[in-house]
């Protein structure tokens, strides 16, 4: 039998994913064998040639296994790119999408609005998961404050590797539901989350890959996905400075929901909605009164 070189074992395990309606085959394909061989993708074409070692096949047939079950490649090499960086994910943590991105640009955006006399800034992201989008921020300026929490014990430990690998452990992380552990207290310039948004009727009939496998607790936005929104609203505003931001990424069809409860609360003074590159109302930007 001829060797399986890295060229061919790519090619079947494409196909292979085909037939199974694996989503991107190609792409999962090389994924999972640079992680499996350790080496970087582009290293997968330099080495095209280079016949497999029976253990290395094995280890890469076990991932294949797990690929057709559904799991997301994500959780099965253990990390995930989000704004030029690469994330630490595990079982139990939200999968960063593209989307985000939209609220760490929003984000960046506020804090270069931010004059040099009003350093450091103090920042905040409620339920912070893996960390991509604090230590994004944190990433890119390094001289403000950064403060995090999650409810899930399981996502601060990532969280906190992440921050550790990327931005030298620079955000201070805590247990907590939202805004229920930190005191009422006007200490935050700004606040951002993405919270869960999906109504709960609607999580069933997701993809595999996110409805058996993603946290339900990073998903369920109650019955019409604004629960969480709710619980944020009615707090933020005492801890934000006066002037302060609130931001947060929503559901492409929840722009007029957050607006009804933004008019719910006379603690804020405007609100309004920032696009994503594919034109969905994706993150809410509102400001505290000043």
């Amino acid at each position: 039998m001829a060797d399986w070189t890295i060229i061919k074992i790519l090619s079947w395990t494409e196909s292979y994913f085909k037939n199974h309606a694996i989503d991107s085959p190609r792409l999962a394909a090389e994924m999972l064998l640079a992680s499996s061989l350790d080496i970087e993708r582009l290293d997968l074409y330099l080495q095209h040639d280079r016949p497999l070692e029976k253990q290395e096949l094995e280890g890469f047939k076990t991932l294949i296994k797990r690929r057709i079950q559904n799991e997301p490649v994500a959780y099965i090499t253990g990390e995930k790119g989000f704004y030029e960086s690469e994330f630490k994910v595990g079982r139990g943590v939200l999968i960063p999408r593209p989307d985000t991105e939209t609220l760490v640009e929003a984000a960046l955006d506020i804090v270069k609005e931010t004059p040099s006399e009003s350093y450091p800034k103090n920042i905040l992201e409620l339920g912070v998961g893996s960390g991509a989008v604090v230590v994004s921020l944190a990433k890119v300026f390094p001289d403000h404050h950064y403060f995090a929490n999650d409810i899930s014990k399981k996502a601060l430990g990532i969280a906190k590797k992440n921050s550790e690998t990327i931005v030298q452990d620079r955000v201070r992380l805590f247990c907590g539901s939202w805004l229920d552990a930190i005191k009422v207290f006007p200490i935050f310039d700004l606040i951002v989350s993405n919270p869960p948004y999906i109504p709960t009727g609607d999580i069933p009939g997701l993809q595999a890959e996110i409805s058996v496998f993603e946290p339900v607790t990073a998903l369920d936005g109650g019955a019409d996905g604004l629960d969480c929104y709710r619980k944020i609203f009615e707090t933020a505003h005492r801890n934000l400075v006066p002037g302060g931001c609130l931001l947060l990424e929503i559901g492409f069809d929840q722009k007029e929901g957050l607006r009804e409860i933004f008019e719910q609360h006379s603690g804020y003074g405007s609100i309004e909605f920032i696009q994503d590159l594919a034109g969905h109302n994706r993150v809410a930007k509102i400001k505290k009164i000043n």
